[in-house]
């Protein structure tokens, strides 16, 4: 049977594999695994506690979506149990009685894990597996273990690895507080004889291998990440605006991607399905070119590391000159899910970018979807290419005030130019004498600045 996520302490196992400086598949500190069979799915009992405190998101409708992570991770739902509280118990979080209660359950429908929707401190995830018998995990390390099951690219493995660390970090230091907390006493170390044996050497060992290889994993991203800067800015040397998707997870990006530009990534009814931003040019109404990017989606309850893992992919969104919000229309949360991306953007400091929402799946709708207020909208359903004239119109209304009519004498040889302002708008002069070309043209600022940099004179 698969070991979804097998629980710690894993001492010797994790200084050998952050001495090596890789995680196997079956090694992984979350146990994070490819997706198994159907047949070797791991038996989940899910739980879920109301506070009244507002979210955006009810707690059976999370619960729902927690379910839905689950089995993306690998697992089966065996049940799920979910509690009003005014506050949460310190210890357990659910409390004593609730504890029972998912210990029976689990031991009813023959589980072996059990995931809580909310954050779970190191201590309570401790105590909570003494009591139940069962593997415990949170919201935050399943959508850890789907991000390692999807990331396909270096860059993609490199910030999930970082967030696991990151993860991991707070709970193996209190993997052996038993053994760290000695009695005080004479001796050069302190304590008494016989008390100063290797746990804390061991803890003290992991520790260290733990933050080199989260040094090493991040001086690699870094390489890494220049050079997506290094083709971002030359992506910007080719002056298209950048147009970029984001949106809840599993509302349609990749499917409006492949729909508008042949792109061929992957797409299916999962949450998470792409992870790597892929970006490709768009053609526009007008004969205006945009490159459009596909970025990592969004949920509710994001865990801050992977946030944080994941600010170079989204700086795609921060450096985007205009924002597609595709939002799955025919969710009965759609209006919340907006709202939790929106909080998402705002966040990682994309939140007054212009945008268009884009009401996806519309061959789901039965009625005419509300259209969000303040947002141009537009209502397509990009599975059956329905509504994409209406959004590709939409976009290039949104950059149509950005061409202006530059007039310049350029050296024949320089054709690139000439070509770069034919791709990019529209030329609507050209006459050649003695190796100079006399060009009028309705381009993008960005290719008129660049054609009066380089004219012989500008008119």
């Amino acid at each position: 049977m698969s070991n979804l996520l097998p629980r710690f302490p894993l001492s010797l196992k994790l200084a050998v594999l952050l001495e090596s400086g890789r995680f196997g598949k079956e090694d992984c500190l979350l146990g994070l695994t490819p997706t198994p069979s159907i047949e070797n799915a791991e038996r989940a009992i899910l739980v879920g506690v109301e506070t009244g405190a507002a979210n955006g998101i009810a707690t059976e409708d999370s619960l729902a979506e927690l379910g839905d992570l689950a089995e993306s991770a690998g697992a089966e739902v065996a049940g799920q149990i979910q509690q009003k509280l005014k506050s949460v118990d310190p210890r357990t979080f659910i409390g004593r009685g609730k504890t029972v209660e998912v210990r029976d359950l689990a031991n009813q429908r023959g589980a072996t894990l059990a995931i809580f929707d909310d954050a779970l401190s190191p201590a309570q995830a401790r105590n909570l597996e003494n009591e139940l018998k069962l593997r415990v995990v949170d919201r935050s390390q399943l959508i850890l273990d789907i991000f390692a099951q999807r990331a396909r690219t270096l860059e993609g493995k490199l910030q999930v690895e970082i967030a696991q660390l990151s993860y991991l970090q707070p709970r193996l230091t209190r993997q052996w507080v038993h053994l760290s907390r000695q009695a005080g006493g004479g001796g050069a170390s302190g304590g008494r004889i016989g008390t100063r044996g290797p746990g804390e050497t061991q803890l003290e060992v992991d520790r260290r291998r733990l933050r080199e290889r989260l040094t090493r994993l991040r001086t690699r991203l870094r390489e890494v990440e220049r050079t997506r800067s290094i083709q971002r800015r030359r992506r910007l040397e080719v002056p298209y605006p950048t147009v970029a998707l984001v949106g809840y997870t599993n509302s349609g990006k990749s499917t409006l991607m492949n729909a508008l530009t042949e792109a061929g990534v992957e797409a299916a009814d999962r949450q998470f399905s792409t992870l790597d931003p892929t970006i490709r040019r768009l053609r526009l109404p007008g004969r205006h070119h945009v490159m459009l990017a596909d970025t990592v989606g969004f949920i509710h309850r994001l865990p801050h590391m992977l946030v944080e893992a994941f600010k170079a992919t989204l700086e795609e969104v921060r450096t985007a000159d205009l924002l597609l919000h595709v939002a799955d229309a025919s969710s009965p949360l759609a209006s919340e899910r907006i709202e939790v991306v929106d909080r998402v953007l705002e966040e990682i400091g994309a939140g007054t970018k212009p945008r268009i929402v884009v009401l996806n799946k519309a061959d789901l709708l039965e009625n005419q979807p509300r259209s969000p207020h303040g947002f141009d909208t537009v209502t397509i359903s990009a599975l059956r290419r329905e509504g994409l004239e209406d959004l590709l119109g939409m976009i290039a209304r949104n950059f149509g005030d950005l061409r202006e009519e530059v007039a310049v004498t350029l050296p024949a040889w320089r054709g690139d130019l000439i070509a770069m302002a034919r791709r990019d708008g529209e030329i609507l002069s050209e006459e050649y004498s003695d190796g100079i070309v006399a060009m009028r043209a309705r381009v993008s600022a960005p290719v008129a600045g660049r054609l009066r940099k380089v004219a012989l004179t500008v008119t």
